[in-house]
């Protein structure tokens, strides 16, 4: 069963503005032009129905001015450019032509815009001359050219002025959807590091403990314990990142992201998974940025990951150097003696990208024993 949206219908201000117009035009140019055919210029023509029939045509085209303006733009030139060869009283008929002249340039339609003006110029001065009728002076013509060049460039700073606004806030909204794409892009990086880290140590304690459930059952315990302390910290995080993308009222998680000072906990938990682990500190720690902090946190977890799941090796080495410039990390492990560069793989692109992030490197290379060594230098 297909639906369709509901047509919203126009509402009174619509209808109020685009019927204004061209009703407020045709009455200030018919009142005005007969006034002063009357008062101001008695040598004009005098006053009739066609003269308020080509006042109409161009005061009343604007009602489709939005819709059309390039018809209505050439409406008002022929009904503007017919009035003042028959010689009409100058007035306020011009009105119609101002209006769709400046509409369409500041539109964006320019050559018909310009168009527009050199046709009723050239038409208003060479027709004067053509039809025998009273020719104007250097003074008049220059004059009027001048207005209608300055009618023109006036267009044009107002088209100018839109296209600025307009590019602004272009430029703010993918600025908008850059950082909400660089936003989810840190999410997906903090959610992978979480479940990495916790599916890894889970793996290892099952393994162990399938192991010696037959064998040795009273020495499965501590592994099944360490099983349910990393499946529950491992939701305790992913509800403190999560809690960010929160959009309801309900209360924050109190749960701090993970920063270094969650650092002895991820020791703890990972020499229990069956990982010897060493965590050696060189200069004087200090608070970090957050950024920072939760990335140096993540490039360690995520390095220690990666030698639960792959370096077979027996204990690592995390070392911490607070230097003046940099934070310096490194995590070495003794896994099985290996050659040649280190294949990488999500966790090492991962860890790189979080250290580029912030304007630092990091660097994955084999230890004289063959172990991987990880290396990663985030200015302060």
């Amino acid at each position: 069963m297909s639906t369709t949206e509901p047509i919203t219908a126009p509402t009174f201000g619509y209808w109020a503005r685009r019927i204004g117009l061209p009703v407020v035009v045709s009455i200030i140019a018919v009142v005005g032009s007969i006034g002063a055919a009357v008062h101001g210029e008695p040598e004009a023509r005098h006053p009739d129905w066609f003269m308020v029939v080509l006042i109409l045509i161009g005061s009343l085209s604007l009602y489709w001015l939005r819709t059309r303006p390039i018809p209505v733009l050439w409406a008002t030139v022929v009904s503007t450019l017919v009035y003042v060869l028959m010689e009409y009283a100058y007035g306020p008929m011009i009105f119609a032509f101002v209006i769709a002249v400046f509409t369409a340039i500041r539109l964006g339609y320019r050559i018909p815009g310009w168009s527009a003006l050199a046709v009723l110029y050239v038409g208003h001065v060479g027709g004067r001359m053509v039809l025998g009728l009273h020719e104007f002076g250097l003074y008049q013509t220059l004059l009027v050219g001048t207005c209608f060049v300055v009618l023109g460039f006036l267009a044009e700073l107002f088209r100018a002025h839109r296209d600025r606004v307009n590019a602004a806030a272009r430029t703010r909204k993918e600025e908008e959807l850059r950082r909400a794409g660089e936003e989810r892009l840190r999410i997906a990086q903090e959610l992978h590091d979480v479940v990495a880290h916790h599916i890894s140590l889970i793996n290892v304690q099952a393994s162990t403990a399938l192991h010696l459930v037959d064998r040795q059952p009273e020495q499965a315990a501590p592994a099944l314990s360490a099983i349910k302390d990393a499946s529950k910290e491992a939701l305790v995080e992913l509800r403190s990142i999560v809690g960010v993308m929160r959009q309801s009222d309900e209360s924050a998680p109190r749960q701090p992201v993970a920063g270094l000072d969650h650092l002895d906990h991820l020791v703890s938990r990972t020499s229990r998974a069956g990982l010897e682990v060493h965590k050696i500190v060189h200069g004087d720690p200090r608070a970090l940025p957050t950024s920072l902090d939760r990335a140096a946190f993540r490039i360690i977890q995520e390095s220690l990951t990666n030698v639960v799941r792959h370096a077979k090796a027996t204990s690592a080495t995390v070392r911490i150097q607070y230097g003046e410039q940099a934070l310096v990390l490194q995590v070495d492990d003794d896994g099985q003696s290996l050659t040649g560069t280190p294949t990488e793989g999500n966790g090492i692109s991962g860890m790189r990208e979080r250290a580029t992030a912030l304007g630092g490197t990091l660097t994955a290379n084999r230890t004289p024993t063959g172990g991987l060594r990880i290396t990663a230098t985030l200015p302060l």
